[in-house]
């Protein structure tokens, strides 16, 4: 059977797996966002906290993700809870390094001249700070995003969702005569899903950086 006769047979199943990994992916990134900008507006301030923030993600990210999964077992059990506990962790630190150089490179004379206009300090953060920084942190999201997208494939040890059970169901099969083509679905569909998803996220940038920012 060839690749695409394969793929025309399991269309289906292969459809429902696609769904999953994506939607795994954009959840864990909604949560792993939020966290991730939580830290660098926490931290940005202090060198120690910024560097200790950056220093503790980097560390998670060390950690080999079949090590990492098969270590969430004992405490989340199988399924959806150890993915989604992996993927927040593993998406954190280009988020959390980018939100502090954003925060941090945002010109002081704004800041003063939002001071003087009689603006808080939240409201500083929120209507002068943060959207400065948003470029990188977009950036940091588009980054996690891709990596997020390889590491959810190995979900599938731990009977998690996505297109690595095709992969995994393709290696644990090699010898049999659509091994190979399991093998390849779920690749393909892992690298066609990351470039609609960096698509998507240029399409943000245009939409909610503003051109003098981006130039």
């Amino acid at each position: 059977m060839s690749f695409w006769e394969y793929v025309g047979n399991r269309r289906t199943q292969l459809l429902l797996d696609t769904y999953q990994h994506a939607s795994a992916v954009f959840q864990c990134m909604v949560v792993a966002t939020v966290l991730g900008v939580l830290l660098g507006v926490l931290t940005y301030r202090s060198e120690w906290a910024g560097n200790l923030a950056i220093t503790v993600t980097a560390t998670i990210l060390t950690v080999p993700s079949l090590a990492m999964i098969g270590l969430l077992i004992p405490i989340t059990g199988l399924g959806v809870a150890p993915t989604v506990t992996a993927l927040v962790l593993y998406g954190l630190l280009p988020i959390v390094r980018n939100a502090i150089v954003g925060l941090r490179g945002v010109d002081p004379d704004l800041v003063d001249a939002a001071r003087g206009l009689g603006m808080s300090r939240l409201s500083r953060l929120v209507r002068v700070e943060l959207p400065l920084a948003w470029p990188p942190i977009l950036t940091g999201i588009r980054v996690s995003t891709q990596m997020l997208m390889g590491i959810a494939a190995i979900a599938a040890y731990a009977s998690g969702p996505g297109l690595g059970n095709e992969i995994f169901r393709g290696i644990s099969s090699l010898g049999s005569a659509n091994a190979v083509n399991k093998v390849m679905a779920g690749t393909l569909g892992i690298v066609l899903l990351a470039l609609v998803f960096d698509a998507v996220y240029v399409l943000i940038g245009r939409l909610t950086i503003p051109r003098g920012i981006r130039a």
